[in-house]
């Protein structure tokens, strides 16, 4: 049983104006941060695909609404969509690519975009990805990759759809390194694999808590019209990480070629820590594996 739509939000506990945020798509990551959200004293209102998960979304204190997109978007799901987000003060919009025909992201998201618009909404936060940048050996800034409507990556044009040309809304992008914690070992993400490629490319990851940390901080921050990348500190090589995380969980190590030199990007995360008032837990990602 889904929650009935009503205006008003409670109490923040930490004494900050209490928000009314609806996360669109709540999995592994949209719990979590709803969780905080929650705990902080906002009142959230969060989307599932699952009927299942519905239970799960009301015991953390989610008000909980069934939400498809794609091909199951129906003229009911774009008119809950808007009386949701006619009374959300910030979207955070977390919901990732799919493996698909070129451009199914950015029209996937597309009915997101126009109730956006038609209701509104003031903030935005769209959850996207380091994959944006070129595998160059060299330092990734958010510069690198641009977001417009007609930018050749699909999550570059579904980013830019988010980024308001005329200022009906605010919006942040976050770009996020590949995810680890809880449930999401990386000691499993290779284990046992022989003879891969990119031995010499530095590791791009980050941990749960430090990605729930940066959105709660820029939804209370007000931490608007940035585009951020999210990611570690510290890049270790990858046939140097990911023996060490299979070893830690008692799997067998993976094996990489030999190759000369160094490849891959290396994701610069300097200007999301000028801008937010929060310290990263995890930049040592080797320490990380302890709490993964």
């Amino acid at each position: 049983m889904t929650s009935s739509i009503t205006g008003g939000s409670t109490s923040a506990a930490s004494g900050a104006e209490p928000l009314t945020v609806l996360i669109l798509g709540c999995g592994w990551l949209g719990m979590a941060l709803a969780r905080s959200l929650v705990a902080a004293g906002h009142r959230v209102l969060g989307t599932t695909t699952s009927p299942e998960n519905l239970p799960a979304l009301t015991a953390a204190g989610i008000e909980p609404y069934l939400l498809r997109l794609g091909a199951d978007f129906s003229t009911a799901s774009d008119e809950l969509l808007q009386q949701l987000l006619r009374i959300a003060d910030v979207l955070v919009l977390n919901v990732p690519p799919r493996a698909a025909a070129t451009g199914a992201y950015p029209n996937l998201l597309r009915p997101v975009h126009r109730a956006v618009a038609a209701a509104g909404t003031p903030h935005v936060l769209f959850v996207s990805s380091t994959s944006v940048y070129p595998n160059e050996p060299r330092l990734m800034r958010e510069t690198d990759a641009v977001s417009t409507r007609d930018a050749a990556s699909d999550v570059l044009r579904a980013e830019g759809h988010f980024v308001p040309r005329y200022g009906q809304w605010k919006s942040t992008v976050v770009r996020l390194g590949g995810l680890i914690g809880p449930d999401r070992a990386p000691g499993r993400f290779l284990a046992g694999r022989r003879e891969l490629a990119q031995g010499n490319a530095p590791v791009n990851l980050v941990h749960l808590t430090d990605v729930v940390g940066v959105l709660l901080a820029i939804i209370e921050h007000n931490a608007w019209g940035y585009t951020l990348n999210v990611c570690a500190e510290q890049h270790p090589l990858r046939r140097d990480f990911y023996p060490t995380a299979a070893q830690h969980l008692g799997l067998e190590p993976p094996t990489f070629k030999d190759e000369p030199g160094v490849s891959g990007k290396t994701i610069d995360s300097s200007l999301v820590r000028s801008i937010l008032p929060y310290q990263f837990q995890h930049d040592d990602v080797l320490a990380a594996l302890a709490h993964c």
